[in-house]
Order: structure tokens, then sequence, then C-alpha cells
């Protein structure tokens, strides 16, 4: 990515309005430190904290786990006061706005603003800072499960890579060594 528009960095700071967590559907994509660090924040095991905050998403190539949302849209982790696991949300949550599509053109950032009232206002976050939240957007890719497998039948471990699963097989044995 061309960073030149943003070599100087770009003003933003966040005004707490939650139009990127309400009203709108979309999507937040879990990675599996993502995964592990809400499971841990929200104190539920494995299987109620699935049942309780996860969903798929086909992406085409698999399944991703995405955050569920309300039935206004609201983020599920969103409550009277504010995000719910703000200590510990998701990399794409805590990287907004500094995401590729966001910042390719001076025109995507301009867009972007009209539906976040902190772009283009407060200090100058730096282009080294910009670049560090691309990397970590980029470095914390959506756990992703193969159309056979069924989320219901997957272990933690399993699903957050401390064992294999067999391909083609819908159950979670540890494969060969």
């Amino acid at each position: 990515m061309d960073s030149s528009f943003w070599s100087n960095g770009l003003r933003f700071e966040c005004a707490r309005c939650s139009a990127c967590c309400r009203l709108e559907p979309g999507f937040v994509f879990l990675s599996a430190s993502d995964f592990e660090r809400l499971l841990h924040h929200s104190g539920l095991a494995f299987r109620q904290f699935i049942d309780t905050f996860i969903t798929t998403v086909d992406i085409g190539t698999g399944l991703a786990l995405s955050l569920k949302e309300k039935a206004n849209y609201d983020c599920i982790l969103w409550g009277a006061n504010g995000c719910t696991a703000y200590e510990a949300r998701p990399v794409q949550c805590s990287t907004y706005p500094f995401w590729q599509g966001v910042i390719e053109t001076p025109e995507d950032w301009e867009r972007e603003s009209k539906d976040c009232p902190g772009i283009g206002k407060g200090s100058l976050v730096s282009a080294e800072v910009i670049g560090e939240r691309l990397w970590q957007k980029r470095a914390n890719q959506a756990l992703i499960i193969a159309y056979d497998v069924a989320l219901e039948s997957i272990d933690e471990d399993t699903l957050l890579g401390r064992s294999r699963i067999i391909a083609n097989a819908t159950d979670t044995s540890q494969a060969p060594e």
C-alpha cells in the first residue's frame, strides 16, 4: 500500500459516539488471540461463550468466526455504558479507523469520516502508529473453520490451534503424529 497519503500522520480522536459498534450491520471477525482474550474476559466456559457470543460467516473459503449482533445490529458486546469488553476488545475494533480500505486514499478517509466523527479531529496520529495498526490488523487473521466441520463439534484446544483436526472429519480427535 502506498503510504504517501498518511506519511505525515492523520488526525483522529475517538468521539465515543459508538457509530462503529452499533445500529449498522457488520462483522467483527475474531483471530485466535481475540477469541482467547474475550473468552477469558467473559469468565464463561468455552461452549457457553460460543453459544452466547459467536456466529459464523461464510467468506467463500470457509466459515469465519465473528461476534454476534443484537436484533438492532448493535454488537453483542455493547451495553448501556459502552463496550462491555473494552479492555479485551478484538484487534479489528482497536485498530479502527486505521484499516487498509479506510486509509488507502484521501477519498476513502473522507468517505469514512461521514460515519466517524473522530476522523480528522484531535491529535495527529503518526505514520508509525498507523503502520503498526495496519500490521496488527493483518497479523490477526480471522479464525476460519472448514465447511465440513461443525462449530459445535470443535473443542477449545482445536479451535485455538493447540491440537489438530483431521481433514475432512467432523470429530475433533487429535491427528496422529
